[in-house]
């Protein structure tokens, strides 16, 4: 499988919305790719869940995707694997469409072949992806073309950018809200298509036709009057026109509510499993029977979370013994007053924004939105004290973990189990100890949907509320 994506990859060449293929090679230990590094961070941990971007937003990032889609496409190759995971951004916030491991040669000399393996993430996954499982079980003629499988994938992915969740679980009728979906024609009662804008629905609908030959192709997309709508973030070239003002944006649209109820069954993001830790990822089909299973590999739990994963201290620079200013402030405004331009901050206010210090500073998407995820908060809790809320939290929303591990002023939790859409969610809490009236708690995501991660963050944020500082602005 790796000889083939180093194949692949490296056939499609250069592309804007594509990771750049370097080299690749093996010695005793490894078999290695050296790829562009895409230091804006993962896109999707850089948007709300439940909410989505907003329109133009999603409609630049849809663009960018189609663009990237089209061009492997016009190369023979389609990814077959597209999902929230593999869309990375650059350091100006342009899309980086990454992982070929499960991409497939589906034109070669103007002839088309079909593949009949399933793979992918279910509720990003075509029917006729699913359907192929049944048929070799019935020894029965079937497959598909993997191209327009990838356009099913990507109307998906556009409906996540507007709203913030996936449509439905599984493209099966075990999905009640895909059998709605069906039975309706694309017009579902659900909430969250009632939040999609009216103009983008027909793409929608068109994207995600169940006959794969009724589907819109490419051209039918481009054509399309919500694809061809201006945009103030898009430019002439198709890259990000302000990169400031996207990020700008896009932190603004990023919110926890203290307010909400984290243990409500409608905003239930991980399911509740006494066996969850010892769930194998490839093996659910047989432990859910109701629910697909992910079919690309998931990384075990108990390896090293590398240092390259991890996101900086929140407090990078900063020496643990300088003094504080305003010596005489209370603590959490001594330490609001430090991170003042962290833009992390924002989402915990009642109006997220980015200091106007910073905006006017910066000059690229990175100098307002950090690569690293954004699932983080600071405490001024004693450190037993805050690992105690922490342990309360996770216990609370029935998450199955390990027992604390580390080191004096330093300590992390181990994350094992499925998500709201019954896929893997693997992670860590991390916390670090900076002063004795200073922790910082990461959550670190190792696999799974970061839609979902960040569902799980805010989940805890909110119950751990009485720990975490808080801008009032």
């Amino acid at each position: 499988m790796l000889a083939t994506e180093v194949i692949l990859h490296k056939h499609l060449r250069r592309h804007h919305n594509i990771i750049e293929f370097f080299s690749s090679g093996e010695d005793d230990l490894y078999t290695w790719i050296a790829m562009e590094l895409a230091d804006g961070g993962d896109l999707f941990d850089k948007i709300e869940a439940d909410v989505g971007v907003g329109e133009d937003v999603a409609h630049f990032y849809f663009r960018q995707l189609m663009s990237a889609v089209s061009f492997m496409h016009s190369k023979g190759v389609a990814h077959r694997d597209l999902k929230p995971e593999n869309m990375l951004l650059s350091g100006d916030g342009d899309l980086k469409l990454a992982d070929f491991g499960l991409a497939a040669l589906f034109m070669k000399d103007d002839q088309k072949r079909k593949c009949s393996t399933m793979c992918g993430s279910p509720p990003y996954m075509a029917p006729e992806v699913v359907a192929v499982k049944k048929a070799k079980r019935e020894n029965a003629d079937g497959g598909y073309y993997p191209n327009i499988s990838d356009t099913w994938s990507c109307g998906v992915v556009l409906f996540v950018l507007l709203v913030g969740n996936t449509p439905w679980d599984e493209p099966t009728k075990r999905s009640y809200e895909f059998c709605e979906y069906i039975e309706t024609e694309g017009r579902p009662k659900d909430e969250l298509w009632q939040k999609i804008p009216q103009s983008a629905l027909s793409l929608l609908r068109g994207m995600l036709k169940m006959n794969p030959a009724e589907r819109f192709g490419l051209e039918e997309i481009r054509r399309h009057p919500w694809f061809t709508r201006p945009n103030p973030h898009l430019s002439a070239s198709g890259r990000a026109n302000n990169p400031v003002m996207l990020a700008t944006q896009m932190i603004e649209s990023l919110r926890i509510d203290f307010n909400a109820d984290p243990l409500s069954s409608h905003s239930q993001a991980v399911r509740s499993s006494a066996d969850a830790m010892d769930i194998d990822p490839p093996a659910r089909a047989d432990h859910h029977q109701h629910h697909l299973a992910a079919t690309q590999p998931e990384t075990p739990l108990n390896e090293m979370v590398f240092d390259w994963e991890m996101p900086p201290r929140v407090n990078a620079g900063i020496s643990a013994s300088q003094p504080m200013a305003n010596a005489g402030a209370p603590v959490s405004q001594t330490i609001l007053d430090r991170f003042a331009e962290d833009p992390c901050l924002s989402q915990f206010t009642q109006t997220p924004s980015v200091p106007m210090s910073l905006t006017q500073q910066a000059k690229k998407f990175n100098d307002i939105m950090p690569g690293y995820s954004l699932t983080r908060f600071i405490s001024a809790l004693p450190f037993s004290l805050l690992l105690t809320l922490v342990q309360e939290a996770v216990t609370k929303l029935n998450v199955p973990t390990t027992e604390w591990e580390g080191r004096d002023g330093e300590a992390y939790l181990k994350i094992k189990t499925v998500d709201g859409r019954m896929q893997g969610l693997n992670g860590r809490i991390q916390v670090e100890q900076y002063t004795e009236t200073e922790s910082e708690v990461r959550f670190v995501r190792v696999k799974g949907d970061p839609l979902e991660w960040r569902r799980f963050f805010k989940k805890m944020a909110v119950l751990c509320k009485d720990g975490v500082i808080r801008p009032e602005y």
